[in-house]
């Protein structure tokens, strides 16, 4: 990340005690995210580069490998706000295609309210233009920390 911040470093040091969790997790390597921008407590940037096995027939980036790029996002900046989270609902409104002439898209977290249980989050994708591709609102419940 440009400024230095290991996000992984923080996640692991965000999490409960002995928690049997794997940071980063198999389905991020997957995807080759890169944490680009984190401001603590408000928002994270990750970027993801599009590839040809992501393609649905006419070429574009499948939606639900978007969505995975945002929950990519999403869940590890849940973490970082809240640790454990698990994600309730995930709502996405697709306004451009993810063309394969894009070499990476870029989404964005951002914490919009949180209350005692929940986190509500805002996310977007863009492209290098910085035009906005895809946004979506997220709910994430706050698990009770096991007593230890």
């Amino acid at each position: 990340m440009s400024d230095g911040t290991d996000i992984n470093a923080l996640l692991r040091a965000r999490l409960p005690a002995g928690a049997p969790l794997q940071i980063p997790p198999p389905c991020l390597l997957d995807m080759q995210g890169e944490p680009v921008a984190y401001v603590e407590g408000e928002s994270l940037a990750m970027r993801f580069p599009v590839l040809a096995r992501y393609q649905n027939p006419i070429g574009h980036m499948q939606g639900g490998f978007i969505v995975a790029a945002l929950d990519n996002t999403l869940g590890p900046f849940s973490y970082l706000i809240a640790p454990p989270s698990v994600t309730t609902s995930l709502n996405a409104q697709y306004m451009r295609p993810v063309t394969p002439d894009m070499p990476h898209i870029t989404c964005h977290a951002r914490l919009v309210q949180r209350t005692r249980n929940q986190l509500f989050l805002a996310g977007e994708v863009h492209d290098d233009a910085a035009r906005v591709l895809v946004m979506c609102q997220a709910v994430c419940q706050i698990l009770p920390q096991k007593a230890g």
